[in-house]
């Protein structure tokens, strides 16, 4: 229905720009996150530990400069609202889902747990998959388990191929379903 009202502008260029834009973002995650993986696999300082004396201003986060932190803060926003969305989207939680004018307060409390365990896993899950090294006051590097190799291996392992075959599943079945409804209108 929302995309009947839209305009042709919003049809035609904003839906197709958001989902490269989605696409880009998403494909940017996995191989940040691949190369983390081989990265873990030839250098044990690639262990999301905590920094030592790393002064903020003095040491760079990211290879790429000014551009690679712009890049890592643009990703941990997409993985934030991606995580929210999946959240939100799962069958077990669609019921926590507030209605307008109209939500329980044991319902706006449970959405506060939520979002609170949500944002707070953010920093280890982001730290984890190697997006990023900063540790912003929190030292989430003292975690015992994030020196294990074979837990944040397996970790980064799953989240890419879960995220690559997502990303095939709903791209190829995009595909598969406009492919077959264009030979309908043929036939």
């Amino acid at each position: 229905e929302l995309r009947h009202r839209a305009s042709p502008w919003q049809r035609n260029l904003g839906y197709p720009l958001a989902m490269l834009g989605l696409l880009a973002l998403t494909g940017i995650s996995i191989l940040i996150v691949c190369f983390h993986v081989l990265e873990l696999l030839l250098d044990d300082a690639a262990m999301p530990r905590g920094i030592q004396d790393a002064s903020l201003g003095q040491v760079s986060f990211s290879i790429f400069g000014s551009f690679g932190a712009a890049l890592q803060v643009v990703l941990i926003f997409y993985l934030m609202l991606s995580s929210v969305v999946g959240f939100y989207s799962s069958p077990l939680f669609t019921r926590l889902l507030p209605e307008r004018r109209d939500t329980p307060l044991t319902k706006i409390i449970g959405n506060c747990v939520s979002l609170l365990v949500l944002s707070s896993a953010l920093p280890v899950f982001s730290r984890t998959l190697g997006i990023t090294r900063f540790d912003l006051l929190g030292d989430f590097g003292r975690f015992d388990w994030l020196g294990n190799f074979s837990i944040v291996f397996l970790y980064n392992m799953g989240f890419a191929g879960l995220t690559t075959l997502c990303l095939v599943k709903r791209v190829s079945w995009g595909a598969q379903a406009e492919l077959l409804r264009a030979l309908g209108e043929r036939g």
